[in-house]
Parts: C-alpha cells; sequence; structure tokens
C-alpha cells in the first residue's frame, strides 16, 4: 500500500475534518483576549523626514521588569519602542540599532528623534 492510493488519502480527509472538541474550544476562549486593547494617547510625530508635525502617532506605556516601555506606533503600522530612563536623559531606544535624540520641546513636552523620525512626547520630569 503507498501514501498515494485514494484509501489514504480518504483517512487523511476525514482525520482532518475532526475537531479537538469542548476542550480546546474552553482553551481558545481562556487564551483569547480578555478585554478589547485600548488605543494609545495620541500625539504628535514628523516621520520619514517630514519637517510637519501631525497628530498621526500614538504611545502606549508597559513594563518589562523594572524598566518602563513606550510603544510609539505609526499610522501605517510601524512602531518603535523606546525605554524610559532614570538619569535624567528621557528616554532610548530600547531595541534598533539607532539612537534616540533628545531635547526639550516644551514647558511640558520632549522632542526624541530616531533616525528621520521625530515625536513630541509629554513630559513627566518633576510631576507628581
Amino acid at each position: 500500500m503507498r501514501i498515494s492510493d485514494p484509501q489514504w488519502l480518504v483517512g487523511a480527509l476525514a482525520l482532518a475534518g475532526c475537531s479537538g472538541g469542548e476542550a480546546d474550544r474552553q482553551a481558545a476562549a481562556q487564551n483569547g483576549p480578555v478585554a478589547e486593547q485600548k488605543p494609545g494617547l495620541a500625539i504628535h510625530c514628523a516621520l520619514a523626514g517630514v519637517e510637519a508635525f501631525a497628530d498621526d502617532c500614538t504611545v502606549e506605556q508597559s513594563g518589562m521588569g523594572d524598566a518602563v516601555i513606550l510603544t510609539v506606533r505609526h499610522p501605517d503600522g510601524g512602531f518603535r519602542r523606546l525605554r524610559v530612563t532614570r538619569d535624567g536623559h528621557g528616554v532610548a531606544v530600547a531595541d534598533g540599532a539607532q539612537p534616540a535624540s533628545v531635547s526639550l520641546a516644551g514647558e511640558r513636552q520632549i522632542e526624541v528623534a530616531v533616525g528621520g523620525d521625530r515625536y513630541r512626547l509629554p513630559a513627566t520630569a518633576g510631576t507628581p
């Protein structure tokens, strides 16, 4: 008997159509998303070397061990991850090869430049 025989094909198709039953459905429900994901805070950004800023990006905060990570999301689906520093510099790139340059952009705002992208983030230094 060979694998290409019709009997094997019918058996394989019959097995492929089987579901795991109620246990698989319960496991999928437990592992699925618990709550709808909330959108991040809208921020000003100027992407790919564009001079003018627009409210096109969002930022989300998460934790990784003792570090605070900011994920800046672009409107095209791209993103950058920034690590909040405790040395007074504001943020640093959490991954990737390009360094972040940080400067003050107002009373309660910093401007972060990474490659050709610039972001205006709320500054929290000195706030309660």
